[in-house]
């Protein structure tokens, strides 16, 4: 069987395992992850205190991309010591009862380090085609003949995502907005500027891999399938087009239903940086 690994926070209960019977010990989570990683790559792994009424201990939550790679990890670790004393307990999650049901995109970081896996550092590329300043397109900063003392910086980012192997290309385009409390304060504009950049050039990103779908055989072997039903009005644009694109009354914020970005981890560079997950 295959199995398709869309570039978006797991959401679906065959994709987390629930681990039971942790002892407290420094660095949990980064054993729990080591162990884990083993079996695929993981989105998020949480340790937690047990309730009151379940005793002392901790539990854990583990979050693949992949169901498969739970199904392995479960199978090979359930009743196991792994790193504790005693034999844990561990368990697909069968029950979507406080989990997240919205199915966010994922965040820039984590679709790199998902493409480094699957494809290899040198797999896959991304460049921007444009970064434009668009602050001020969408009418003044007067509300009820208030002048607003707030000013509202703007950038709009286009970035193409290729998987030379595999012959796709997809392009992703997002807007990035904050508001200067002091307009007066250059020093202010220019640290928000540079934020808001980053800002869209990392949803830009995020927004380009949600069209790339990842089909994982049985033997391992990845192939790629583009999806074309996440296109949007700009993928039928030149790069000219897209370059020359100011006109931004129709692109709102709420369009790019994302996991906040971590600024300081995006870069400017043409082709983005690969990012290894964190340890936690």
């Amino acid at each position: 069987m295959a199995e398709v690994v869309e570039f978006r926070v797991p959401a679906a209960s065959a994709q987390t395992l629930l681990v039971w019977g942790l002892e407290p010990e420094p660095g949990l989570e980064h054993s729990l992850f080591s162990v884990f990683s083993k079996f695929g790559p993981l989105y998020s792994v949480r340790a937690h205190r047990n309730a009151a009424v379940a005793g002392p201990g901790y539990y854990a939550i583990i979050k693949f991309y992949s169901a498969g790679d739970a199904s392995r990890a479960q199978r090979a670790c359930n009743g196991q010591r792994l790193f504790q004393k005693y034999p844990l307990k561990v368990c697909v999650c069968t029950k979507q009862k406080g989990f997240q049901q919205q199915v966010l995109a994922l965040h820039s970081n984590k679709c790199q380090e998902l493409a480094n896996h699957y494809f290899g550092f040198n797999g896959w590329s991304s460049r921007i085609i444009t970064l434009q300043n668009v602050s001020g397109f969408d009418g003044g900063n007067e509300e009820l003949g208030e002048t607003l003392q707030k000013r509202s910086v703007k950038y709009l980012c286009a970035v193409e995502v290729t998987l030379p192997n595999h012959g796709v290309r997809a392009r992703g385009v997002a807007l990035g907005e904050a508001d200067i409390e002091n307009s007066e304060d250059p020093l202010e504009f220019v640290t928000a500027t540079r934020r808001v950049q980053k800002l869209a050039v990392g949803k830009a990103l995020s927004s380009a891999f949600q069209k790339i779908l990842l089909v994982v055989l049985e033997n391992g072997k990845v192939a790629v399938e583009y999806d074309s039903t996440q296109e949007e009005l700009t993928d039928s644009l030149t790069e000219e087009d897209l370059k020359g694109l100011v006109q931004v009354s129709e692109l709102a914020l709420e369009q790019f239903d994302l996991e906040e970005e971590v600024l300081s981890d995006l870069s400017f560079d043409d082709e983005l940086p690969s990012r290894e997950m964190p340890s936690n």
